[in-house]
């Protein structure tokens, strides 16, 4: 049984969501360690970025992903 298309969209919002704050999180962590140390905003915008990258990987995966299947069968 496929995933209704409502439930995949909050599924993708939630792990996005999820995905950004534990990005937050691990620069706030890591970057001191290497001796970075940027305002809160800075970090916002970081993590903004690469939440986009990721939005954008993930998307184009699975359109490729999909080209695949429908190739398959």
């Amino acid at each position: 049984m496929s995933q209704p298309r409502h439930r995949s969209f909050i599924e993708s919002v939630v792990n996005v969501v999820v995905g950004c704050m534990v990005a937050l999180m691990a620069q706030i962590i890591i970057f001191p360690v290497f001796g970075i140390f940027i305002a809160m905003g800075e970090h916002l915008a970081i993590s903004a970025v690469f939440t986009g990258v990721s939005i954008a990987r993930s998307y184009v995966l699975r359109r490729c992903f999909n080209r695949w299947d429908g190739q398959w069968h």
